[in-house]
């Protein structure tokens, strides 16, 4: 062996022991071979940091707390997490520095980590790998995922998405309506399906079940779709606009999909779905089978177990945006920052954000419509256009049913709401000459921030 040989050999052995550690620079990394995710960390300040994200990298993909004998440099290279960021926030450049900010006991960090596809294309896999244990490990916040192009292409995404639910219904421009039955539970389906037949001939594009509202030996789920169908016919024929309704199969996933056929069978034209209780994965077999012919309206609920301690967990709009997408969702039920759910607005828009802007390592996968809720009145209606802009489904409940002239009015005033902003005339105006969006506001007010009646 030469020199010149032995010299290139002892410089890639250092390079491949190099890529056998848990930790990389950027350009190293295949961005089309690695799922990323970001997290923001808080740590002892005597702790070594970069010591102990390399740990979770680890523990997250090849090993455990102790060396053992089969994990190898090899074994390493192919299939180990790597941390390619991290920074202290605040970024401090030198000894005293700290002193500035109070000598904080604890330091916040942003840390990425590049995990090798050491599984299929499934969420359960995924979110063992990327915040498996470590989800346990005390205060550690997932807040971003970005995923390669082989990754997704075996995602199928929404199955009609917001331009298929418009072309359904005919409506280009305009946001659409929501109307969510309330009560939330209620013994009768044909009680529900005339507050459903009002709800429309006034204007909603789309009633739905409250998620509360399931199978029940009360109020079966095929009585009631059929009660809602015919009810929204009677509609349709009058307004001469067409309804959907989202009849809420959520159940064990073997019973959904029993559902799911019962509820089209018996001319079901929209399913609902508790997406995030029943889980992501089951959520996107329902929206890739081929027997499911109509659109798929995901809720939200459970979601806040998921995302709201700010120190742990997994930011908002993933756990209500990008993953809902990612499983076929096609529009995704979110909390409003001005109704009674407590949300800031910035993380309203970046949910939206996730769910309508194109995915360019992945076209095939189509945007989620939008649906603010929770506590949306009137005149809230031009502040959800302002943040989100018109390519939105509006939701509100009470905000129909509570409308002192009944839900054909409260519909009807939610669209002339709709109408005023989309013509850049404020609500207040414009209810001087449309009765039943001023009634509305003499009980609602003019957005002030929605609270709880009673519990």
């Amino acid at each position: 062996m030469s020199e010149e040989t032995d010299w290139a050999k002892w410089t890639q052995d250092i390079i491949e022991d190099q890529r056998s550690r848990p930790n990389a620079l950027p350009e190293d990394i295949d961005y089309e071979k690695y799922i990323i995710g970001t997290y923001i960390a808080k740590l002892p300040r005597k702790m070594d940091a970069f010591y102990m994200m390399q740990a979770v990298c680890v523990e997250q993909s090849t090993g455990t707390f102790i060396p053992v004998p089969q994990e190898t440099p090899e074994n390493r290279r192919k299939h180990v997490a790597k941390v390619i960021m991290w920074t202290r926030i605040p970024d401090l450049e030198y000894d005293g520095a700290e002193d500035i900010f109070g000598n904080p006991k604890m330091y916040d960090y942003c840390v990425q980590i590049a995990f090798p596809l050491n599984f299929r294309p499934q969420f359960p896999m995924l979110f063992t790998t990327i915040y498996g244990n470590i989800s346990m490990g005390g205060p550690l916040k997932m807040v971003d995922v970005r995923f390669p192009k082989e990754f997704l292409k075996d995602f199928k995404g929404p199955k009609f998405g917001d331009v298929g639910i418009r072309k359904l219904l005919g409506v280009r421009d305009r946001p659409l309506l929501n109307n969510m039955i309330k009560p939330c539970v209620y013994t009768d389906p044909k009680v529900g399906a005339d507050l459903a037949y009002q709800a429309a001939v006034g204007g909603c594009d789309v009633i739905k079940d409250d998620e509360l509202l399931a199978d029940a030996d009360f109020n079966p789920m095929v009585d009631r779709v059929t009660a809602f169908m015919e009810a929204l016919d009677r509609a349709d024929s009058e307004k001469g606009e067409k309804t959907l309704y989202t009849i809420n199969i959520t159940d064990r996933p073997d019973k959904m999909f029993e559902w799911a056929d019962k509820v089209q069978e018996a001319g079901a034209n929209a399913l609902m779905v508790n997406h995030i209780s029943v889980g992501y994965g089951a959520m996107r077999k329902l929206a890739e089978d081929p027997s499911i012919k109509v659109p798929i309206l995901g809720h939200m609920d459970f979601a806040g177990t998921l995302y709201q301690d700010p120190l742990s967990g997994v930011s908002s709009p993933l756990i209500l945006g990008k993953f809902g997408r990612l499983s076929g969702c096609d529009f995704i039920v979110h909390p409003a920052p001005y109704g009674k759910a407590p949300t800031t607005t910035d993380r309203f828009k970046e949910t939206a954000r996730q769910m309508v802007m194109p995915m360019g390592n992945a076209p095939h996968i189509k945007p989620t419509m939008p649906m603010p809720s929770g506590g949306i009145t009137v005149s809230l209606v031009e502040k959800c256009m302002k943040d989100l802009g018109p390519n939105i489904m509006i939701g509100s409940g009470g905000g129909i049913h509570a409308h002192p002239s009944g839900p054909i009015a409260g519909a009807t005033a939610f669209r002339q709401a709709i109408d005023a902003a989309m013509q850049g005339i404020s609500c207040k105006d414009y209810a001087k000459d449309h009765k039943e969006l001023a009634e509305s506001l003499g009980v609602f007010g003019l957005g002030k921030k929605t609270e709880f009646s009673s519990v």
